[in-house]
């Protein structure tokens, strides 16, 4: 890593962050596509926020232009990977998270699965490799399943595990969702259409394409790239945070990425040699941005964007964020849906309670409600100020 010293303020990171991670009417782009390649990466454990984060930075946004993006053109890929979280990432860097991060992910999935088949029941690699192959000879014939429709094709996923035994939230859950979610994890299998709407956690499975091979050492060097392109100037926890590596592959990734070392508000950090220059001047912006919404999700040292006082409202107690209201670069507050479809606002900092940030925002839950329509969401990690504003 080259000894370059460059001073970077937090407003200039609000500045980047705002232009970046298109968070301006100017900014938006044309399509999801843009956006997922703008941020990275999506996060997609909540299904509605893969099409609320893509929505709330687009000129025209539709739920059909994603669909046909993760189901038809698979321009989007959806994997198990950074953190073991569910992203959705472009088709073109799909090779590099696999190699970097989904690959060892995987690969303790499949770990913890034989553990628990073994200790259970006696079950090894043999018959979870003849399950795996049963199930690809299913959806052969199939095209695409449901869970259950597999499960009826291949009576071995219709086996009992325990879980948390002696505990008053004690399962006894089929094997299925553990045995599809490692061949997924391998990109062996993936999910296809939701059922139901697009905000549907349960969906089908259909077949996957591998990845090509890549050395995992050249693909943490890449994405290590990519973060500090979308993400930087970042610190060396954010780095380690954001992709669940351990400190001596993430020193090691940085280090080849070519960053070099600036100072931030809080401690040192890195940034790309070629995004030192201060950005342009930027005019305040209001958007409405989900829950896990990759930008808040982006960074583990968040005070230069968020203050430190609205953590309680925000957060859930595992440390998810809610759906969070955007002011000029910074979380003014947040928001949620009402039974009745529309979106309610909250701002918790002295500039969201402006007339000029109150406006910009009553405008963006306007457009918010008219793409969801019908549609009902609720953020699976609920926080505080997402609960109340809900029940209003």
């Amino acid at each position: 890593m080259t000894n370059i010293r460059a001073k970077i303020t937090d407003e200039q990171r609000r500045a980047r962050l705002t232009t970046g991670h298109l968070l301006t009417p100017k900014a938006r782009a044309r399509t999801p596509a843009e956006v997922a390649a703008a941020l990275l990466a999506l996060h997609a454990t909540d299904p509605a926020t893969v099409y609320l984060s893509v929505a709330a930075r687009m000129k025209d946004p539709t739920p059909a232009l994603l669909e046909r993006a993760l189901y038809e053109d698979r321009s989007l890929v959806r994997m198990l990977c950074m953190r073991r979280t569910m992203f959705v990432v472009p088709r073109d860097l799909a090779p590099v998270v696999d190699a970097s991060t989904a690959r060892a992910v995987a690969a303790r999935e499949r770990r913890n699965l034989l553990k628990v088949l073994g200790e259970q029941h006696g079950y090894g690699e043999a018959w979870l490799g003849t399950t795996e192959q049963a199930v690809l000879t299913a959806l052969a014939d199939l095209g695409e399943a449901t869970a259950a429709q597999l499960a009826d094709a291949v009576p071995a996923l219709k086996t009992q595990i325990s879980v948390s035994p002696g505990k008053p939230y004690a399962a006894t859950p089929r094997v299925t969702s553990r045995v599809l979610g490692v061949m997924a994890a391998e990109s062996r299998i993936r999910r296809g259409r939701p059922l139901g709407t697009w905000a549907s956690s349960q969906f089908r499975w259909t077949m996957a394409e591998p990845h090509p091979e890549l050395s995992a050492d050249d693909a943490r060097a890449e994405l290590a790239t990519h973060y500090l392109r979308t993400f930087g100037p970042a610190t060396t926890e954010d780095v380690k945070w954001w992709t669940g590596w351990t400190l001596t592959d993430t020193r090691k990734a940085i280090t080849r990425t070519g960053a070099v070392d600036v100072d931030l508000s809080h401690s040192p950090g890195h940034a790309l040699p070629d995004d030192l220059d201060p950005p342009t001047e930027t005019e305040p912006a209001a958007v409405l941005l989900p829950a896990l919404d990759p930008t808040p999700m982006g960074w583990r040292h968040r005070d230069w964007y968020l203050d430190p006082t609205s953590v309680p409202e925000l957060f859930d107690a595992y440390g998810n964020i809610g759906p969070t209201l955007w002011w000029n670069g910074r979380i003014a507050g947040g928001w949620a849906q009402r039974p009745d479809g529309d979106i309610t606002t909250h701002a918790l900092t002295p500039e969201g309670r402006t007339r000029e940030a109150r406006t910009a925002a009553a405008t963006e839950a306007v457009r918010m409600a008219a793409f969801l329509s019908d549609i009902r969401i609720r953020p699976s990690m609920r926080t505080p100020l997402e609960r109340r504003l809900s029940a209003t």
